[in-house]
């Protein structure tokens, strides 16, 4: 969110700074609460509220990663408290949050009437017409599942992507490098999709390469999937100049 330019070196000397400097939503974050590590806490916490801030600030949403089991489960409660309308909680991990926990999180979240998502991973998140909150985050900040604009050129017998426009950028920024990457690739499938998945795989993604148990796939897997869907999306809606 805050686009911190020491994030992705993935380009190295070569960085255009395709993203830096274009956005940063540091303005929007009123706060950044560190709880305990994980590993420092026993497995089963007895008392979690003890664990908890002192004070939370009255914010609109509240994004949570990294929390121990007992902690996450604790959090609804203390959020609404404070008048915190929505938590959104990407599974980058599904060890960090399994589908057990989530599924008690979502019923919390909707006994107290606060707003919940669970993206797996977070560049899936989406706008919900019963989710008000979190879809102001997805639209105003333009951060959630990716949507580009495309342009492309005829050049003989072939096609090539001429420019691309990020509309909507994953949390993690890497749809701005995967943008940059495929500008002169032809958009014959399988040379795209190559060049996307080296790209995406270039990219320091947030989400692990262990296979979830739900999906049966590496959740840095349907990362890739998602924006492979989104620029073939965004090549349909294209015509190419001549």
């Amino acid at each position: 969110m805050i686009n911190d330019p020491s994030f992705c070196k993935s380009c190295g000397l070569y960085c255009d700074s395709c993203k830096y400097n274009v956005y940063s939503h540091v303005q929007n974050i009123l706060a950044a609460v560190q709880l305990p590590n994980p590993s420092e806490l026993p497995a089963f916490i007895d008392n979690p509220e003890n664990y908890m801030p002192k004070k939370i600030p009255k914010a609109d949403l509240c994004i949570s990663s990294g929390l121990h089991k007992d902690l996450l489960l604790e959090l609804p409660s203390h959020l609404e408290k404070v008048g915190i309308k929505g938590l959104i909680v990407p599974i980058e991990d599904f060890v960090e949050v399994p589908s057990g926990l989530r599924k008690q999180l979502e019923e919390k979240c909707e006994d107290i009437g606060l707003e919940s998502a669970f993206p797996k991973p977070f560049c899936s998140l989406k706008t919900s017409r019963d989710k008000p909150t979190i879809s102001r985050f997805v639209t105003e900040l333009n951060i959630g599942r990716p949507q580009l604009e495309i342009s492309t050129v005829n050049r003989g017998s072939y096609e090539v992507i001429e420019s691309t426009v990020v509309k909507r950028s994953a949390p993690c920024g890497s749809t701005w490098y995967v943008a940059r990457k495929i500008v002169g690739v032809k958009t014959k499938r399988e040379i795209l999709y190559d060049m996307v998945a080296k790209a995406h795989h270039s990219y320091p993604c947030t989400a692990t390469m262990g296979v979830d148990p739900e999906t049966k796939e590496p959740i840095l897997h349907i990362a890739g999937f998602i924006i492979r869907e989104e620029i073939e999306k965004a090549l349909k809606q294209t015509e190419p100049l001549h």
